[in-house]
């Protein structure tokens, strides 16, 4: 079996390379950040209730803000990627269970920005555009693998919520982290750890993601684009 440490290294590569390829194509880059920008609307009108619950609305604002939006991470991944072996020897192996998770997740969501991105005519992004897109980009399955991945994020950092040790080896690790360059993922962690602690249980929380973002993908691929320039109704009341 792979090491953890080269897995996670060759995602964060993957990463790199989405980046390089929209700097090297025109007008690439400034799609991928409307894009994102409007990935990020879409997450706030589909968990606007989620988002406003006293009991869902950390981890969704967590969602929101770790998971989605144009928020610059190459910073962040370039530091990670320098230090990887470190933190999978600093780090308890569940902790490197769930990064290894979100470095898979993220990989295959800078490859679907990229290809959705590629697909608009400009950087102004509405629906009609965003489903035209998503449409002409396709890969239908790794959209599925997509919110797979989002669901296992979320699961591993619900287990290890419920392991009382975790939360003070944390915060025992704070120092360490710190000096290794690991400060970013220790408050990713950190983050994600205290929003699904205070739910107490995220399996309705999980389950709720799983349904809508199944639905809404079924949505976007059969939702009819007319000549007329219309979007179908469906399609419509999805998204901002």
């Amino acid at each position: 079996m792979r090491a953890d440490a080269d897995i996670i290294l060759e995602h964060l590569r993957t990463v790199a390379a989405e980046r390089t390829r929209r700097e090297a194509q025109p007008g690439l880059a400034a799609k991928v950040v409307a894009l994102k920008t409007y990935q990020q609307r879409r997450f706030g009108k589909t968990y606007a209730d989620l988002l406003g619950s006293p009991r869902y609305g950390p981890a969704s604002r967590f969602f929101l803000e770790e998971l989605y939006g144009p928020r610059d991470f190459a910073d962040r991944d370039a530091q990670f990627a320098r230090v990887v072996p470190a933190l999978v020897r600093l780090f308890p192996k569940e902790i490197i269970a769930t990064v290894r998770a979100l470095a898979q997740l993220h990989a295959l969501s800078e490859e679907l920005d990229t290809a959705t991105a590629a697909q608009l005519v400009s950087s102004n992004v509405d629906a009609l555009a965003y489903v035209g897109a998503w449409q002409a980009a396709g890969r239908e399955g790794d959209r599925e693998q997509q919110i797979a991945l989002t669901l296992s994020v979320g699961r591993s950092l619900d287990r290890l919520t419920r392991n009382p040790l975790l939360r003070h080896t944390l915060r025992m690790m704070r120092g360490p982290a710190r000096s290794a360059g690991l400060a970013e993922l220790q408050h990713f962690l950190e983050t994600g750890f205290d929003a699904f602690k205070a739910m107490k249980g995220a399996h309705e929380f999980l389950s709720l993601i799983e349904e809508r973002e199944q639905h809404l993908a079924q949505v976007l691929f059969e939702s009819p684009l007319y000549a007329d320039g219309r979007l179908g109704d469906t399609a419509l009341g999805q998204l901002p």
